[in-house]
């Protein structure tokens, strides 16, 4: 039996589409142990920390899926395994939910065969299989992630860079998270095809600001950092009320102000628990009563348990 923790992972954070992301204090526990046949047993809790529908057992998941990969990689037949699935992530909130089990997977196969992979080669693999590596990169090193896909020639697979930071300790991570799902699809369905040069440019200078913020423990750069012209804008009407709770954020000072991932969790950076705490209070107005506002710390990638 062997048993992985994978963090749930907060992508974008504003200008960094596909590119940056963090790693909280939020977790995905799977237990694997061999078996005659897949099984997959999934035990979740929802949004407001109450106990979520029972996924059916069925091989057909994204664990089982990353876990195959791995083998398939390296040219084995992949053993039929038993998980068993204990997650605090909310499913299709923006937290990254799909990469945790994804990334689970793949480091189970890695720890079972010996780790042929090691961090950076389930990094690889679980970045390829999710299509971008801004929610993979955090659940796998942990902190404050960068990252880029290249090619060395253009017949190659696509790889990828990250660079990751650990976060300063006194910046307070807040979500507001809706009960209602948002499927990554739909959310991109609404993203233009093209933007114009001066998207662009102020796109790069927020993302690379968010990257000194962090490096340098620069609190004061996240409010330009954050600001996003790519993606938000465009997803504002698939999240009702986004809008107006976002300049409530920042009338109340917080730092940065960011829809996660592909939405609808809505995510601001804190210092000092006066700051916290009024951030809190208008979140809880923005998710009402169904809803939850986390108050989580930054993490380490995934470690076996």
């Amino acid at each position: 039996m062997r048993a992985v923790r994978v963090p749930a992972t907060s992508a974008n954070l504003g200008p960094g589409f596909d590119a940056l992301g963090l790693a909280v204090s939020l977790y995905c526990d799977v237990t694997m142990t061999l078996s005659e046949d897949d099984h997959f047993y999934y035990h979740g809790t929802d949004s407001s920390g109450q106990a979520n529908r029972d996924l059916p057992d069925t091989p057909d998941n994204l664990i089982h899926e990353g876990f195959r990969k791995v083998y398939e990689s390296l040219g084995k037949d992949a053993p039929s395994v038993t998980f068993e699935v204990r997650n605090a992530i909310p499913l299709a909130r923006g937290l990254g939910s799909s990469s945790a089990a994804l990334v689970a997977g793949a480091a189970l196969a890695d720890k079972h065969l010996g780790e042929p992979l090691g961090r950076t080669g389930v990094f690889q693999l679980a970045a390829r299989l999710e299509g971008h590596p801004d929610n993979v990169a955090p659940a796998v090193f942990g902190g404050f992630t960068l990252s880029a896909g290249y090619r060395a020639n253009e017949a190659d697979p696509m790889m990828y860079l990250c660079e990751y930071l650990p976060l300063p300790e006194d910046w307070q991570l807040v979500f507001a998270v809706p009960d209602f799902e948002l499927l990554t699809s739909e959310s991109r369905s609404v993203l233009p095809e093209a933007y114009s040069r001066s998207d662009v440019v102020f796109t790069s200078s927020r993302t690379a600001l968010w990257s000194l913020a962090v490096a340098q423990n620069k609190p004061e750069l996240l409010r330009v950092a954050s600001q996003d012209v790519l993606h938000e804008p465009y997803r504002e009407k698939l999240i009702p009320n986004l809008a107006s709770c976002r300049q409530q954020l920042w009338d109340a000072g917080a730092l940065a102000v960011y829809l996660s991932g592909a939405g609808p969790t809505l995510a601001a950076i804190c210092l000092g628990e006066v700051m916290t705490t009024q951030c809190e209070v208008i979140m809880r107005q923005f998710v009402g009563e169904a809803g939850v506002v986390l108050n989580l710390r930054a993490s380490e990638g995934y470690q076996y348990i």
